[in-house]
């Protein structure tokens, strides 16, 4: 056979820290067919800054799953009751250069179709980092997928032997495709030669396995302890290519077999020609082998040639080919009653039985349904199951249903009392009976494909956190998350004062900005709070801008108050004040720039003015600094560093109150006291020329008239 090596990349990805599946960045890949091997290369990068993060911790952590998104817990919390967790490869990047790294995951003859692989990094320490404080460590992680695969592959029929020959440097793989209402396939190797001579024995092993090539641990058997050689699968997979693979055990020596598949068919009373490869068994119109045979081309001939590369092609005649008709197992027969799929909504998909919900198990036979899952769209989803057992029904027998959900085939249930999920792969086992009627089951991040329920009825004779929400090791208690929200919702009151103090003093400004933030900050910590202590009024979104806006908003304006500008000039600072900020926050809400900015800029502009207007520094008095403005500024900065540097996700109920209650007592230690004239002017002297403009403009400067309501020659002669 020859190889073909393919490859695969994705785009790089910026990895988060693991908090839930929400944090988790999923790539999708498609292995194809007949892949002997596929190589996943992991690359990742740390960037800091802009630069290489060549002082950014070595992190990384990456599964894999065949069919559906691995289900993985990390922070290893509980899963609800009746989950089943499906399995999947876990990969932990080890860091060969400072800041850039290479690993590899190989994969023997991996199963075809849909591979997923998630990527994250470990949960952080819980530390509330600020933007702008630090640069933060980026980590990009970008997959690449090499595989190489077999063409050319030999096709067997079933129902018929062909010979074949093993070269004395190769070995033969062979695969055949397994239609539906089979119940065994069954291997058979004969008249095995060396050399053109006969062997009691055959030196090779056989190996079969469903949907790719044979590995260590498939079904294997060894030919020199069997004559003739016959291995067989009690549980096939069905629509599914099945590889036979025959290996030599001596070397520099060509061995000569004949080799065929013999079926066993669930669905009785087959004939020769319905058993014959065709379309009503599920077969391919075409092979797709090589020589291309067409369905009419080989079935007008009775018998199919030999396609083998390895071995040479014979003309079709009853001397190479011998047709094995398949037998019929009248025990495991049974319709399969398919659900009809109704997509409730964008995620919700419900099953329904056909003249359900309630169904009627035989005693003699079992009751089988089919459920399919579509590809990529409904694996990334939970699979519930729930059965119910009528008790009404039961008359005061003493029954026992039990049922097993099944991947690509149904169950063969056995007759006896003892019940197992008998399949190529595990099944999940379900159980109902007069004392528990009531069983549920859940798949979380199902494979797709056709699942199979089979359920069989025996009397009793003598013979979340986690992926459930359901984890509550590390949960609040309803009191500690009403305590936590009252602390963070009332400690907003602090606000009280300060409104007092700015009504006072006939800032009314700043006060309706006070109260715009008190209301906001109550009301978003209200909706903020991850237990059931929850109350939200609008949005979750709008509470949030509106309480990270009038936090900006109140030590702007509180600011610029302290600069005591002209009214004019004040008014268009607010106003752009409240436009930037805005847009700052639609940019980046936590970020420590939006704090820090405006109060930098605004101590400036107030420092700068205050200061050339009467030409000494602000203020004038040390009473002022000593008992407003030291204290004030002491308490806002201690309140910046418990929001930089304190904070985390454990402390954050009360550290963030204290941030409330301290960020309002200083607006109240900040906040200028009322304006006063200097004195009582007096009139000045008539004086001819620009004086009467003089007067007015005295006048108009200290605020004491308005020119549109009094005339100027009133004014200047009073």
């Amino acid at each position: 056979c020859l190889f073909v090596t393919e490859y695969f990349t994705r785009t790089p990805r910026k990895l988060n820290a693991f908090n839930s599946f929400a944090s988790v960045e999923l790539f999708h890949f498609n292995v194809p067919d007949d892949t002997m091997m596929a190589v996943w290369n992991l690359i990742t990068f740390k960037e800091q800054g802009g630069t290489f993060g060549d002082n950014c911790p070595n992190r990384n952590v990456t599964y894999f799953r065949s069919g559906a998104p691995p289900v993985i817990n990390p922070l290893y919390t509980r899963f609800p009751r009746d989950t089943v967790v499906p399995g999947s490869f876990a990969v932990t990047l080890t860091w060969t250069l400072p800041n850039r790294t290479t690993g590899a995951f190989n994969v023997t003859s991996p199963l075809p179709g849909d591979w997923f692989l998630a990527a994250h990094l470990p949960k952080d320490e819980g530390k509330i980092s600020v933007k702008g404080l630090s640069e933060e460590c980026q980590y990009l992680f970008q997959p690449q997928l090499i595989v190489q695969r077999l063409i050319g592959i030999s096709v067997l029929y079933p129902g018929y032997f062909i010979d074949q020959m093993i070269p004395a440097h190769n070995r033969s793989a062979l695969y055949v495709f397994i239609p539906n209402y089979v119940s065994k396939v069954k291997v058979q190797l004969v008249n095995c030669s060396t050399k053109n001579k006969s062997s009691d024995s055959c030196p090779v092993v056989l190996k079969i396995r469903a949907r790719a090539p044979p590995v260590h641990n498939s079904s294997a058997l060894d030919c020199r302890e069997w004559n003739p050689c016959e291995l067989a699968s009690a549980a096939p997979a069905w629509e599914q290519w099945y590889y036979i693979l025959v290996e030599r055990y001596l070397s520099n020596a060509d061995v000569y077999f004949r080799i065929g598949v013999q079926i066993t068919c669930s669905k009785p009373n087959l004939s020769k020609e319905q058993a014959q490869p065709s379309s009503s068994m599920n077969m391919p119109q075409s092979f797709g082998t090589p020589m291309g045979f067409s369905l009419s081309e080989t079935m007008s001939l009775a018998t199919v040639p030999n396609l083998s590369q390895n071995a040479s092609l014979h003309p079709p005649s009853e001397n190479n080919m011998v047709y094995l008709a398949p037998t019929s197992d009248p025990n495991k027969c049974w319709p399969i009653r398919p659900t009809l799929r109704n997509e409730l909504d964008t995620f919700s998909v419900h099953f329904y039985v056909f003249f359900g919900p309630n169904i009627s198990v035989p005693p003699d036979r079992a009751a089988v349904f089919a459920i399919n899952l579509m590809p990529v769209l409904d694996s990334g989803g939970v699979l519930n199951m729930e059965l119910k057992l009528n008790m009404s029904t039961l008359k005061g027998a003493n029954v026992t249903v039990f049922g097993c959900l099944n991947h690509g085939m149904p169950l063969f249930l056995r007759e006896n009392g003892t019940v197992k999920c008998e399949s190529s792969v595990a099944g999940f086992f379900l159980s109902v009976n007069a004392s528990s009627n009531i069983t549920k089951l859940r798949i979380p991040y199902p494979q797709t494909g056709t699942w199979y329920l089979s359920l069989r009825s025996l009397c009793a004779t003598e013979h979340w956190d986690g992926w459930g929400c359901t984890d509550n090791t590390e949960a609040y208690s309803y009191s500690f998350q009403l305590l936590s929200t009252l602390l963070l919702c009332l400690s907003n009151l602090m606000f009280v004062p300060p409104v007092a103090i700015a009504i006072r003093s006939h800032y009314l400004l700043e006060a309706s900005v006070y109260i715009f933030t008190m209301f906001f900050s109550t009301f978003y910590h209200a909706c903020d709070q991850p237990g059931i202590v929850v109350f939200c009024i609008m949005e979750y979104d709008v509470l949030q801008f509106c309480d990270f806006l009038g936090s900006l908003m109140s030590v702007w304006v509180t600011v610029i108050a302290m600069a005591r500008l002209k009214s004019i000039i004040k008014q268009v600072l607010y106003l752009l004040g409240a436009m930037s900020l805005s847009m700052a926050l639609q940019l980046d809400r936590h970020g420590l720039w939006n704090l820090l900015g405006p109060s930098l800029f605004a101590l400036g502009i107030m420092a700068t003015v205050r200061t050339i207007r009467r030409r000494r520094c602000y203020p004038p008095t040390w009473k002022r600094w000593v008992f407003f403005l030291f204290p004030g500024t002491m308490i806002a900065t201690s309140a910046v560093a418990l929001y930089a540097f304190v904070e985390t996700e454990e402390n954050y109920f009360y550290i963030h109150s204290i941030w409330h209650m301290l960020i309002a007592g200083s607006v109240g230690f900040l906040l200028p006291p009322r304006a006063k004239p200097d004195a009582k002017v007096t009139p000045l002297k008539r004086r001819r020329g620009c004086g009467y403009q003089l007067c007015v403009n005295e006048h108009e400067e200290l605020g004491l008239v308005d020119p549109s309501l009094i005339s100027i020659n009133s004014i200047c002669t009073s």
